[in-house]
């Protein structure tokens, strides 16, 4: 019987320390902390932010109605600092500097509800861990060159003193007023993707770069010597011809080099919403439509990732994944901590307990 009541017991255990490990970290008064770690725990075990899903997930004798009035509660009347949620995430995972960015916006629909979210991360162990995300309002399309300069303003604002090897951007990311924006002193370096059809002056002309690196074979690379001018500014011009015969164009400040490798990085934020949806917390099953709500919802996403990810990190470094033919992983970082938090909240026991209490140490800011 004892036995069986310490089971039992193990859940409210790991709520118990779960929020205890998260108190040092967020200024957060008992009742929000308490609802933060029921969140993450119900989280990860129903892989979903369907509000009645996750009320499902929630532990406590209450009734299961309650727990979804709650979740309602949070999201319609609790405010995020989500500068510090930003702050918090770059110091669990002790991101090295100088950092790659990644910017890129993730777009769906549910009903006639256009979601269009832009964010902006710091890429790390191969994902972009996302230290500002904005709701574009009434509108399918791309960013405009305004919301993405006072989107980088915001972002340069929580981490001023950064150091940035450059913003990684693909061929919706482009534009002159954009690009004088980055030129301008200080300098903000960075690798954007242009379109095949965009015009470069170079060697006195101002030719179609597709025409320019029209003789580039697949799997060769070559990068522009000299001047090169794009909408009248100085760039550095690196181009590769992929598997498909498509060319990868790709911009820098001027005398940049490594344009090419420092670009391949930007795929981190492809992978960031693939967690975020399908491949991890299903995000598209949102019925939220309010932006605040919707934005709340990002912060409590980006704390299960960056948990994850820290977990998986750690195991990796004590039990290194198996490489494949092809060269990867056979389980990304993020998909073993996911499922080592999972079998442990899904399967309490004082063993599993213990092993628990470990994951909640790779919280530490050390």
């Amino acid at each position: 019987f004892m036995r069986n009541s310490t089971n039992l017991e193990t859940p409210m255990n790991q709520y118990n320390a779960l929020k205890q490990a998260l108190k040092p970290h967020l200024r957060w008064h008992g009742a929000r902390l308490s609802f933060l770690a029921l969140f993450l725990l119900a989280l990860l075990k129903v892989k979903t932010v369907n509000l009645k899903e996750l009320a499902l997930g929630f532990e406590g004798r209450v009734l299961v109605e309650s727990h979804y009035k709650r979740l309602q509660r949070f999201f319609g009347d609790f405010e995020i600092d989500y500068p510090e949620i930003a702050r918090i995430v770059v110091q669990w995972l002790n991101i090295p500097q100088p950092w790659v960015l990644s910017i890129d916006r993730t777009n769906w629909s549910f009903g006639s509800h256009h979601y269009n979210i832009l964010t902006v991360g710091i890429v790390h162990e191969g994902v972009a861990i996302p230290i500002l995300w904005w709701m574009l309002k009434k509108k399918k399309g791309n960013s405009n060159s305004d919301e993405r300069m006072r989107f980088i303003e915001e972002m340069l604002k929580i981490f001023p003193s950064a150091e940035i090897r450059c913003l990684c951007g693909d061929r919706e990311f482009i534009g002159q007023a954009w690009l004088r924006y980055l030129l301008l002193e200080p300098m903000l370096a960075f690798c954007l993707r242009i379109r095949a059809t965009d015009k470069i002056e170079y060697n006195g002309k101002r030719l179609a770069a597709k025409v320019i690196f029209a003789h580039l074979a697949i799997g060769e690379s070559q990068r522009l010597q000299g001047s090169c001018l794009i909408w009248g500014y100085p760039v550095s011009v690196e181009a590769l011809r992929l598997p498909d015969n498509s060319l990868l164009i790709v911009i820098g400040q001027p005398d940049c080099l490594g344009l090419i490798q420092d670009y391949a990085q930007r795929w981190g934020i492809e992978t960031l919403f693939g967690i975020f949806k399908t491949r991890g917390f299903c995000l598209e099953s949102t019925h939220f439509t309010d932006p605040k709500r919707l934005r709340k919802l990002l912060a409590l996403l980006t704390l299960a990732l960056v948990w994850s990810l820290k977990t998986g990190l750690e195991i990796h470094h004590l039990n290194p994944i198996p490489i494949k033919k092809h060269g990867r992983r056979a389980k990304s970082l993020f998909r073993l901590g996911l499922d080592h938090l999972r079998h442990l909240i899904l399967n309490p026991s004082l063993p599993n307990f213990s092993l628990f209490l470990q994951s909640l140490h790779f919280l530490s800011c050390t």
